[in-house]
């Protein structure tokens, strides 16, 4: 498996917020989003080669029962399946990031934590747009996870504007518990992420779904490996 970065920190988005995790993160993602804040890892050359064994070895020095599988976009990683199964021990607290763009059966995982993409997150680049919406929204997909798997749904909201679209993509979804969704401000600083949770704050107590903290953003200011 070709290993981006691995790191200790707390986990910024979703129900487990603030718990001590390993991230591994690994390479290669075809999606191109405009507001990712990993490009780094988005070929699937962005790393080095490492054994499950290597990263067990690795990981080994952290004292930390989660473990956050993340990307680049881990679902379209040959030999995910044997990968996770190497890392997962009883007791051992698996996530697995996700765009849901592709599904994977039999994974251990723990949560399967999905970030459907809006048409917000849609690059400009008119070659990289046509490729990225074609991909960006697989219903089949993203219902055999939510069945398959525990879930949460993660949004990425930039404007007011983007919630009609969420609320279409989870009619789309239906039924979805609504405990499981999750809406977060697009960052790229502390100071946009401050001024986004205002608003999205009153959504949430308006709409019922959960606000998720982004604390990479809040605490250190979207600094890479944090």
């Amino acid at each position: 498996m070709v290993i981006n970065e691995i790191f200790y920190s707390l986990q910024g988005e979703g129900r487990l917020a603030g718990v001590p995790s390993i991230f591994v993160r690994l390479a290669g993602c075809p999606m191109r989003c405009r507001w990712c804040d990993t490009k780094y890892a988005w070929s699937p050359q962005a790393g080095r080669e490492q054994s499950a064994q290597e990263v067990l070895t690795e990981i080994s020095r952290f004292d930390t029962a989660y473990i956050v599988i993340t990307g680049g976009e881990p679902m379209t990683c040959t030999g995910l399946n044997e990968f996770v199964r190497a890392l997962a021990r009883p007791g051992r607290h698996i996530t697995i990031e996700t765009a849901g763009i592709c599904h994977l059966p039999g994974l251990p995982c723990d949560l399967m934590s999905i970030s459907p993409k809006l048409s917000n997150s849609t690059p400009k680049d008119p070659e990289l747009a046509v490729e990225h919406d074609a991909k960006r929204f697989n219903l089949k997909a993203l219902r055999v996870l939510m069945a398959d798997y525990d879930y949460q749904l993660k949004f990425v909201v930039d404007a007011p504007q983007d919630l009609d679209p969420i609320a279409q993509c989870l009619r789309r979804l239906a039924p979805v518990d609504p405990y499981k969704v999750c809406l977060m401000p697009q960052a790229a600083s502390r100071a946009e992420y401050l001024e986004k949770s205002q608003w999205l704050a009153q959504t949430c107590l308006q709409t019922g779904f959960s606000f998720s903290p982004r604390l990479q953003v809040m605490l250190w200011d979207n600094q890479s490996g944090k």
